[in-house]
């Protein structure tokens, strides 16, 4: 399953530098009535109306592989395996009542007061 998450990822990062790429080469909707008054040119690669449609439809194709690819990883992210192997979900093994208490763990649990309330030191 790895590999499926990487070749989605794979795809979802090309399709997001194209998208950059292409959004960044359309022209504005007032570049056209610029150039109908002479302050540009309006010819253009693909024609007059050519690379509008053909650019703009190429976005939105580019822009639903983003975001199909953006929910499978969504769901590969959360899909949680049969059998967890989560420290916190497993109980904790039992300690025999008569058994001594490790020297390291006494070391790492700090005093607490029988009254359970937190001392605050003062002058």
């Amino acid at each position: 399953m790895n590999v499926i998450v990487n070749v989605i990822l794979a795809v979802q990062m090309l399709a997001a530098l194209v998208m950059i790429g292409l959004i960044l080469i359309q022209h504005g909707k007032g570049a056209d009535m610029g150039a109908a008054f002479g302050s540009g040119s309006s010819g253009s690669l693909f024609g007059a109306s050519g690379s509008a449609n053909f650019l703009s439809r190429t976005t939105a194709v580019l822009a639903a592989v983003f975001f199909v690819s953006t929910l499978a990883l969504a769901y590969f992210g959360n899909v949680r395996p049969a059998t967890s192997g989560s420290v916190l979900e497993t109980p904790a093994a039992a300690v025999p009542s008569g058994a001594p208490a490790a020297a390291s763990d006494a070391a790492a649990v700090p005093a607490v007061p029988a009254s359970g309330a937190a001392q605050i030191p003062t002058k």
